[in-house]
Formats: C-alpha cells, structure tokens, sequence
C-alpha cells in the first residue's frame, strides 16, 4: 500500500471538511507512517496534535481513510518527527476555501470580541427550560467577576446556550464601556495556544487572554483528555478569580462527566455556578416562534403556531428550523397555509414517539454504572446492583411508557408492585438527590 498517496487523498477529502486555518494547525506535518493488519498508523509532530486529533477529529480521520482503503479496522496516533509535507495539499483547495468565505460576515460579528450583535436579551425566551441560567446571567451582568465566578452552563445542542452567553458579553459591553469583553470557542483558545508554543510565544498568549475583563469559553466539553490545555486553562482562570474577572464557559454536559477532567478544574467549575439548560416545553415553545414570526413580520393562524409548538418536541434549532420551512412556502405561495399543508411540510421533522427495546435500556444503565447486564436480572440485593435496576424500571416507565407487569416480566419475572416501588422510589430520590439527577441526565443522552 502506497501510505504516502493514501495520506496525500485523504488530507483533500479532511481539508474539505474543516476550516483553513485548523487545517493548517492540526494536519500541518502528519503522515501515515505504516498499516499493520489493518491498523492504519498517523505519524503527528506532538502530543498536542495528538490529543486535539483524537478528541476532535478522530471520527473524520477514520471515516475518510475507511472511504480511501476498506480494510482499515482502527486508526493510531503516534509522536514522530515528520517532515514538512507541502506537496500533499494541492494548491487549488486553498483556492476554494477563498471563494466559500461569507462576505457578509464582518457585519454580524464583531472581529475585535467575536460577539454577534444580534443575540441580545430582548429576543432571549426565558421558561423552565432555562430560568435558572438567566437569572444567574442577570446577577453576573450586575457585579462582573465578584458573582458566580466562574459561570458554567451545559446542556445539549441547539437549545440557546450560545445566545445566552453572547447576550451576557454584549450586555456588558454596553453596561461597562471600559471592560473588554472576549467570546471564543475552547477550540480557538487551544490553536491560539498551540501556535504560540510552535512559534516561542507563550507569554503574548498569555497577555492576549489575560487582558479581558470578562472571558467567554464555549464547547468547553473537549478538553477532557487535553492535558497542558487544561493547565494553561487553570492557569488562565487563577489570574482571572483573583483579579476578580468574570470568566464564563459552557459544555454539552456537567464538568463531572467530561472525560479525564482534571479535579483541579473540577472543584473550580464547582466553585461559581454550574447550571444546566434543557428542552423547552410547550409553552416556551410557543413563545420562541412568535418572537420569530414578530422579527419575520409573518403572520400565521394561532393554530398552526399551537400546531408546531406541539408537533416539534426537540430542540430550539430544530423549532427555527421548521418555522423557516412554512415561512418559506408561506412566502412562495404569498397566501396562508392551512394546517393539514404544514402537517404535510413537517412530516419529516417530527421525531417518531421514543421506541426502544427493553434489553437497550438495561445495557445502556450498566455500561453507565460498569455492571455486568446479566446482573441487572438477577436476585440480588447488592446497592449498586439494586441501584441500578430501579434507575432501569424507572426509565422504561417515565420515559417510554413501558407497562409495570412488561416490565416486571422482562426483569427477571417480577412482581408489578415491585417495579411500581422502584420507579416510586427514584422518582422521590429525584426531588432531593442532584447527583442521582446528573446521572439520569447522562443516561437519557446516551439513548440519543
């Protein structure tokens, strides 16, 4: 197998993939060193790389070399000295990346602090979904750095997170005109990091961070396994508590589920205000599409509104995005549509009822605690084992509405009062049990 011209197709597929200038930080000087029954092995210059490849784009690199040589079972990372290898990306990929940059861009988001102007508070929906979240943000934008420092907010993708914290930046822009104020993504903060060190300048780095009043971290979740990112991140966030600067991140899951989070970092997290946004229910629902029908100008009956607050149970993007598929046909129709034609629009984005095999659900809870599933069935009253078992009963009935004799069947034959007792008994612990809480969280997102 000729590895370097495997290396060479595979780097053109990746460049198409990810921005120019993570290209060219994280793919700079790779190389496929060999492949050994079907172990495909990638030669980086750091453990740096490494690590960033691994956490970030390890599912990219596998698919694209899977795509380029079929019998390619796993991929390895490995620290080498490699030679720069210019040649392996052709010239008229660079070209491309210049034609696809958004020329109206600079007008959404300012250069000097990365904030979008447009997410603002005023257009911010605030329900049980994330109340908590706001009214902290609110405290935060009254005494910078002195209150819930550092402020963590985690949740799944699409549900305002990033609007949240960027209204947070822009409202102490205009509130304190003096204090500086800088939003970017854990990614960025690592290649600016990485680059420096490439480059001998680790102390620019550290005055271009430590200079902001108020520093805004996001996607927070991937430096898990990144070891000197996590220090320099430690590092960063000492100066920033005790100069009492307001720092800020947000994950798609609590710290204490991060991989390989250092507890250093964990107890600083721990230390401010961990708050987590999750979906929003009906009536929030509702309230985000009239506000976006109000900054659209459309009006649509209040029943196809009801219609879609209802059909569309999943996240914020997902509800913006199929209001902008009736908006559009609205639009090219220019005439109202009726309930049965958005019915009709929105069949392919509304997510089948949650319908999941029984013996799923026990996998997925012991993998979550490290057990055996066959102990999930059997007679036993070890804690963990119980704990375990009831977590199970509890899901099968809350979340999809499995009957308790079905369920008492499957779970080693038994009775109905026993699995009515479990999902009882959690669903108490909930209300007093934040730790029991996290857990289900974490569980219910490894079904998605």
């Amino acid at each position: 197998m000729d590895t370097k011209q495997l290396w060479k197709n595979c780097l053109v597929e990746i460049e198409m993939g990810v921005s120019k200038a993570n290209f060219s930080t994280w793919f700079k000087n790779t190389s496929i060193l060999k492949e050994e029954t079907g172990i495909v092995y990638v030669g980086v210059p750091n453990e740096f790389v490494r690590d960033w490849l691994k956490n970030k784009y390890h599912k990219l690199i596998t698919k694209t070399i899977a795509d380029a040589y079929e019998n390619m079972r796993a991929v390895e990372y490995v620290i080498t000295k490699i030679e720069s290898n210019k040649q392996e990306i052709p010239n008229k990929i660079n070209e491309t990346y210049i034609n696809k940059e958004l020329p109206l861009k600079d007008l959404y988001i300012n250069p000097d602090d990365n904030l979008n102007p447009r997410y603002r508070f005023d257009s911010f929906i605030v329900g049980t979904f994330n109340e908590l979240a706001y009214a902290a943000s609110q405290a935060i934008i009254d005494n910078p750095g002195t209150k819930y420092n550092p402020f963590f907010v985690y949740g799944g993708t699409g549900l305002g997170k990033t609007h949240l914290l960027q209204a947070v930046g822009n409202s102490i822009k205009e509130k304190y005109q003096n204090k500086k104020v800088h939003y970017l993504t854990l990614e960025k903060f690592a290649t600016d990091f990485i680059n420096s060190l490439q480059n001998n300048k680790a102390n620019s780095f550290k005055e271009k961070y430590r200079k902001y009043d108020l520093l805004i971290i996001d996607d927070i979740q991937f430096i898990g396994k990144m070891e000197k990112i996590q220090e320099e991140l430690f590092h960063t966030f000492n100066t920033f508590y005790e100069n009492n600067k307001q720092i800020i991140f947000s994950s798609d899951k609590h710290p204490n589920y991060i991989p390989e989070l250092a507890d250093r970092l964990k107890s600083r997290f721990a230390a401010g205000m961990i708050v987590d946004v999750s979906e929003p229910e009906y009536e929030s629902r509702l309230a985000i599409l009239n506000v976006k029908l109000k900054e659209l100008g459309i009006d649509l009956e209040p029943e196809i509104v009801e219609y879609v607050a209802s059909a569309i149970q999943g996240n914020i993007r997902e509800l913006e995005g199929s209001l902008n598929t009736i908006v559009c046909h609205y639009r090219l129709k220019n005439k109202p549509l009726s309930v049965s034609e958005v019915k009709n629009l929105l069949k392919n984005n509304i997510k089948p009822k949650k319908n999941i095999a029984i013996k799923d659900v026990v996998k997925t809870v012991s993998d979550y605690y490290t057990l055996e599933e066959s102990s999930i069935y059997e007679k036993t009253r070890r804690k963990e084992i119980v704990k375990a078992r009831q977590v199970v009963m509890y899901l099968l009935r809350e979340d999809f509405n499995v009957s308790y004799p079905l369920i008492g069947q499957k779970l080693g034959g038994k009775d109905h009062t026993t699995v009515i007792h479990s999902y009882l008994k959690i669903k108490a612990d909930l209300k007093n049990d934040p730790q029991l809480l996290q857990e289900l969280e974490q569980i219910r997102i490894m079904f998605k």
